[in-house]
């Protein structure tokens, strides 16, 4: 019968290995990003570290179904691992789509988004280490905050750049190129705020 008890520590684990490659991805981009040199060798490894976080959301979800009991709610656990994954494909997304339009130079409002995102996956980092800790809930709850600013950041990092497309500077191709880029970068700043729901929930139901 005691075989069947969890290690709790297993989930924690697994949290924190997709925060650090998460992290890595996200650092990844932003060096694209500033370092605009060798970009099909820069988005591959992106692509790889994307692969590697899809490897620990399958060992999550697997160690979920095989658990009986769970040290958090099992849809938490759930949720938790897929927005983790979601920040990473997005981060991926971008970068694929910097190679596939075959962009010439990033632009500051790029590169601003990229360093969002990269803040935003130290702080998440932080957070899945803290749920070790789940009775101090506070401290948790302020990394939270500091996640739905940063996403407000990303939002008006947007607005300006998509309205800044607009000005006739660019060719209409260029537009469409950069909207899509913009707005993929956002959408990851987006999933780093569902992250921190998550956890605000988890904080809420575990107080």
């Amino acid at each position: 019968m005691l075989g069947l008890l969890p290690r709790e520590k297993g989930f924690f684990d697994l949290f924190e290995r997709a925060a650090a490659n998460l992290r890595v991805g996200t650092r990844a981009m932003a060096d694209l990003l500033d370092r605009f040199e060798d970009v099909p060798a820069k988005v591959e490894k992106i692509k790889a570290i994307e692969h590697a976080g899809d490897e620990i959301t399958h060992q999550a979800i697997e160690k979920l179904n095989k658990t009986f009991l769970t040290p958090l709610d099992r849809e938490d656990i759930h949720e938790l691992v897929c927005r983790l994954d979601d920040v990473l494909d997005l981060t991926d997304g971008a970068a694929s789509r910097i190679l596939l339009y075959k962009i010439d130079a990033p632009t500051e409002a790029a590169r601003a988004l990229a360093g969002v995102l990269e803040r935003s996956a130290e702080i998440i980092e932080r957070a899945m280490k803290g749920l070790r800790e789940i009775k101090k809930g506070e401290n948790l709850l302020k990394l939270c905050i500091d996640l739905h600013t940063l996403e407000n950041e990303g939002d008006r990092i947007e607005r300006q750049a998509l309205a800044g497309l607009f000005d006739g500077t660019l060719s209409p191709y260029d537009v469409i190129k950069w909207k899509d880029i913009y707005e993929t970068l956002e959408a990851a700043t987006d999933r780093c705020e569902d992250v921190a729901n998550v956890v605000e929930g988890i904080v809420l139901k575990n107080a």
